[in-house]
């Protein structure tokens, strides 16, 4: 059996953790494979929200087993306080597993992160200060400390090793208030009831898994134009979040991915600082952030937002490989009476389908196609040929320059408010 794979195509915020919580169904395995607490995954169930930060997203299907793989980072803090809501709602958290691999955000990760960032002033990166960055930092370094650490006998004597770096590196940036002997003794009682989860050699677990004939599903964190290398860099996560990350990420090769489930939004929206260049600051953009709720998972930021940008969306999928194409909150542009799609960008008085090298430059203008709007409710159709004509044209107007089939299209935040097209 392959892997598959589903991840983000824009800056992240584009609705995966309700695909992936509707498709879990038909897997085995949910497994995460990079980044750490900074994502948020919300899941909406009988009109209850539920958001995820590390644990994957098919934790809520009872048969489903949900891996949190080598390639993220783990916060016992924020790991435990969703292990207990689940155990609230009477989740079995017995289907969690944890990759020995894995790194630990120890609390000077999250102190170092806080003081970086406020010392960039009005350079600051939009970091979410949840330790992220340094902790792969100590990663790349080959200093960190890995869940399968935690049982060795020295790992205090590793841990104080590493705390003392951290400590000694941040006498450079300006002082913040970081209560390190609270968060410190947290910590330590975090990761007690973090060992209550199975630890597992990732690498083999599902390599035996894909030899049996189980069905995995590989979900990313974060969206394509976040990936380290391949995104709007500096403002970017400190991990690869593309459908090659997998790879690394789970440890498994090349040739066992599937199919690749890119998810976007029918607009587009960032959190935090660096280029957006289809961003509205005027009442356009304030109408979808209010219809779309467009606030944070995780720390609750108003995301900016802007019409969808075709360009962009091209070179992730082309990144990807993505084979099937999700729209997500199609809903959200009901109201709407046009609809634009940014179609090209000119630079240097050509028009061109590739993204510059600079994003954040000024030196190019952006094109747009301009769409009548449907006006009309949408939510919980469930069959495309019932969509109204113009929703409809929008969605073809998508697979013809995406060259890329729209295979869901998430009409509502529910978990069946999802209308399917030849899946």
């Amino acid at each position: 059996m392959p892997v598959d794979v589903l991840l983000g195509l824009q800056w992240g915020d584009e609705g995966k953790g309700k695909i992936v919580d509707f498709l879990a169904n038909k897997y085995h395995i949910i497994a995460r494979f990079q980044g750490g607490p900074n994502a948020g995954h919300t899941i909406i169930i009988n009109d209850t929200k539920h958001v995820l930060h590390t644990i994957p997203s098919g934790v809520f299907r009872p048969d489903v087993i949900n891996i949190i793989g080598n390639g993220v980072v783990i916060d016992p803090i924020v790991l435990t306080r969703e292990l207990n809501a689940l155990k609230a709602l009477g989740i079995n958290i017995s289907n969690i597993l944890l990759a020995k691999k894995a790194h630990l955000i120890l609390p000077t990760h999250r102190y170092l992160d806080a003081a970086s960032e406020a010392s960039k002033g009005k350079e600051k990166i939009g970091s979410t200060l949840r330790g992220i960055g340094p902790t792969y930092m100590d990663k790349t370094g080959r200093n960190g400390l890995r869940v399968g650490d935690i049982e060795s006998d020295d790992f205090r004597q590793k841990y104080n090793a590493l705390k003392a770096k951290h400590l000694e590196l941040g006498k450079i940036y300006p002082k913040i208030d970081f209560d390190f002997e609270t968060e410190e003794t947290k910590w330590f009682d975090c990761l007690k009831e973090l060992m209550e989860l199975q630890t597992i050699n990732c690498s083999y677990y599902i390599n035996n898994a894909l030899k049996e004939g189980k069905a995995v599903l590989a979900e990313g964190a974060q969206g394509s134009m976040l990936d380290v290398d391949y995104g709007t860099y500096p403002f970017v996560t400190s991990s690869n979040t593309l459908s090659s990350g997998v790879c690394v990420g789970l440890g498994i090769a090349p040739s066992t991915i599937g199919n690749v489930f890119g998810i976007s939004k029918s607009y587009c929206t960032r959190v935090g600082s660096g280029p957006f260049p289809t961003e509205l600051n005027d009442e356009v953009g304030e109408e979808l952030r209010k219809i779309g709720k467009e606030f944070g998972a995780t720390t609750g930021r108003p995301r900016r937002t802007g019409w969808i940008d075709l360009v962009q969306l091209k070179y992730t999928i082309l990144l990807n490989g993505v084979n099937h194409l999700c729209i997500t909150k199609m809903d959200c542009l009901n109201t709407f009476t046009s609809i634009k799609l940014a179609t090209h960008y000119k630079v240097g008085g050509e028009l061109t389908k590739e993204l510059p090298y600079d994003l954040d430059s000024k030196s190019f203008e952006i094109v747009y196609e301009e769409l009548e709007g449907w006006n009309e409710n949408i939510n919980d159709i469930k069959d495309f040929n019932a969509l109204p004509i113009k929703a409809q044209n929008y969605i073809k107007f998508l697979e013809d320059y995406l060259e890329v089939p729209v295979t869901m299209i998430s009409t509502g935040p529910e978990r069946d408010s999802l209308l399917l097209r030849g899946i």
